[in-house]
């Protein structure tokens, strides 16, 4: 009688974050339904060292999250003047110098930058309201699937503040400057339908659908060889930064690179 299957179990799982991988597909999740998986730089910290820990086999990271929400935002911890156990408030990093709260951001950064790296593809699996930085944690994911129950939200500049967690410049590079800075200086939510619509989201499903439409992206993603996937992904990365004629040649030194490896002349 064969032995069951060795079920190494999560390769991270604290502060929020939990992370399992199963050969070519990372998957990190977001555990923390009962606050709506609001987020905290310990949270933030536990998704940077997730983006450390993928082997090496890992093609797709699908980020997902637990209960109704994917992520409210930050948590309204942050806001008041105690702010979270052992981390430096709002207030206290007001008070700072500027490149102390240059350096802290940095930090706070890392957690939403390492998903567009050119040897993975992510995509965010995107349920009830991604809001501030669960916008932007959205919006640090390659793709975007969302159910149909999906509201997206800016709220910082409501606050008082700006969009800081990496999410403006996929947000412009997505659904234009005028629509970008319409939904950041109002606030208001943005729906699954006008998602799909307007190129922030790939695909709308039933909410019940959400994580098989997920599996099968990821599963049509994998079936192209990978150095072809890492090559048009960083080709198309570029193509926003280049003109017309350097995007040309970059096609051309990625194609070149293609057909020597085909053909085993590869360095």
């Amino acid at each position: 009688m064969a032995s069951p299957a060795h079920d190494p179990g999560p390769a991270l799982d604290k502060d929020g974050v939990r992370l399992t991988v199963d050969d070519a597909i990372a998957t990190v999740t977001l555990t923390n339904p009962a606050k709506r998986n609001a987020q905290s730089p310990a949270l933030w910290r536990a998704l940077t060292e997730a983006g450390r820990l993928l082997p090496g086999s890992v093609r797709v990271v699908v980020l997902r999250a637990e209960g109704k929400s994917f992520s409210a935002g930050l948590d309204r911890q942050a806001f008041t003047p105690e702010g979270f156990d052992g981390e430096p408030s709002f207030i206290d990093l007001a008070r700072g110098g500027d490149a102390e709260l240059d350096a802290t951001i940095t930090e706070y950064q890392e957690a939403f930058t390492w998903w567009r790296r050119s040897d993975i593809l992510s995509i965010a699996a995107v349920q009830g309201h991604a809001i501030g930085a669960g916008f932007q944690l959205a919006l640090a994911c390659d793709l975007r699937v969302v159910a149909d129950d999906a509201q997206f939200a800016m709220r910082e500049t409501s606050l008082g503040l700006v969009p800081d967690l990496t999410g403006t410049h996929p947000l412009v590079s997505l659904v234009g400057y005028a629509r970008a800075l319409e939904i950041c200086a109002t606030g208001r939510f943005v729906m699954a339908e006008e998602a799909v619509n307007t190129g922030l989201a790939n695909l709308a499903v039933p909410a019940d659908q959400l994580d098989g439409a997920v599996h099968d992206l990821a599963s049509a993603v994998l079936a192209a060889p990978r150095d072809a996937v890492i090559e048009t992904k960083a080709l198309l990365q570029g193509a926003i930064g280049r003109g017309y004629e350097a995007q040309r040649a970059a096609e051309r030194a990625a194609q070149g690179r293609r057909l020597r490896d085909l053909a085993g002349l590869g360095e």
